[in-house]
Order: C-alpha cells, then structure tokens, then sequence
C-alpha cells in the first residue's frame, strides 16, 4: 500500500531523483515466531487485538543501526497533536523520520512509552491503519524539501503559508456558461491582481475559517482590507 502511494505523482518522482528517500518497513519482519506474529489480545479482556510492542521496538532499533538514529518518531494516532501546515514544516527540517504505523485495536501503550517521541493526527476520526496518515504526512512534508515541487512559488503560495486559504485559481476557457473569469485576472495589472488575490483570500478565510485570522500573519495592507471585508460583513 504505502509503495503504490509514494511512488508516484510529484512524490515518485522525487524519489526517482534521490532528491528524497523514503524506506517501506514491514513490521512482520522484525517477529520472531515463525507465524510471524504482529499482534495479540489485550490483557484485560476487550474486542480486537493490540499490536505488540517488540515489533515496533525492533524495527526502529534496525533503522537506527543501518541509518543512524531518527530525529523524531511518530506515532500515528487519533490521540496525536493535530497534523499542519506548521508541523509539516517542523518536519521537513529534519534529516530522518520514521513514522510508526498502527492496526486493529491499537498499539500496545509502551509503544508510546519506550519507542515513539511524539504522536500524531491527521483529524479526529478513526481509519483502518495508520498507512493512509502516514502518507499524508510524507506527501505534506515531502513538499517542502527543495527540488520536489518543480516550481517553489506554488509551495509559497500555499493555503496556509501565511496563515489564510488560498485565493481563487482559474484558466481557460475565460468563462464557462455564465461564470466567467473576474476582469481583473484579464487586465494585466499586476497591482491590482496582487491585492484582488489578498482580498479574495481573506474573503474566504473569513467565511469560512475566521479563526485563523488569529493567528495569520497579517500585512498593514491586509489589516486594512480584512477591516473592511468585516465593516461589510456588519453592514457598516
């Protein structure tokens, strides 16, 4: 599963670059009876099966003997801090993560004790494994290495980089049906289309996500505008 998803698109080709590595780990690897057993029932009765501990610890010992040891392990779990822009960021400064993948029920709690150094989630709902989460994480820091995205000014722009969503996007054909391109992307004014994608991103975070605004990083002009988006909001 997380070969298919890494191996391809903007990711795969990174990979096919050496511009990043990434190493697919099979925890049944690191078992030692020959059923090569992963998982087992909890202590204390319950539904479902825990994933045992010594896997995990065993794996992470391997990745450290052969590549040295990981600037952060993450355990990805319901329980985590919330996954961001800003995390995202955090990790891609790092040289080497390993990211720990859970099943079933869960993972035995000294996982989290004896070999993870922090957790993480992607949303407050609960999946299958921890593989899909995880290949958001990679996918989401991936594209802050330099050289994966083929032009850096798109990461720049990003939702979220300052803070806001992101302005509308639109190509050809200039209009389809009765909706059609705002006049200003036509224009060629390059001031005036500058401020019309600030407004529209401050438009929409304030629709939509108004308590990011909190924490944006806000220019004067953007102060400016935002006051204003707001006196309209209040029929001011």
């Amino acid at each position: 599963m997380m070969d298919v998803m890494v191996r391809e698109g903007v990711l795969g080709r990174a990979l096919e670059r050496e511009i990043v590595q990434i190493g697919v780990h099979d925890l049944r690897d690191y078992t030692s009876d020959r059923h090569r057993t992963v998982d087992d029932a909890p202590y204390g009765g319950g539904p479902g099966m825990v994933m045992k501990a010594e896997p995990f610890a065993d794996a992470v010992a391997a990745i450290r003997s052969r590549f040295g040891p990981p600037d952060a392990v993450v355990l990805m779990s319901p329980q985590g801090r919330s996954f961001s822009h800003g995390e995202a960021l955090r990790l891609s400064r790092l040289r080497h993560v390993t990211l720990l993948c859970g099943r079933y029920e869960g993972v035995d709690e000294r996982v989290r004790e004896l070999v993870a150094t922090e957790e993480i989630s992607i949303g407050d709902y609960v999946l299958t494994g921890g593989e899909l989460p995880a290949a958001v994480v990679v996918d989401a820091v991936a594209r802050f290495v330099p050289g994966v995205v083929g032009d850096a000014r798109s990461v720049d722009d990003d939702s979220f980089v300052r803070g806001l969503f992101d302005h509308p996007h639109f190509t050809r054909p200039a209009a389809i049906e009765s909706h059609a391109v705002p006049d200003v992307l036509l224009s060629g004014h390059h001031g005036e289309i500058r401020r019309w994608r600030k407004r529209e991103a401050l438009k929409r975070t304030l629709a939509r996500r108004p308590d990011l605004l909190d924490a944006a990083a806000l220019d004067g002009e953007d102060q400016v505008i935002l006051e204003e988006l707001k006196n309209r909001v209040r029929g001011e």
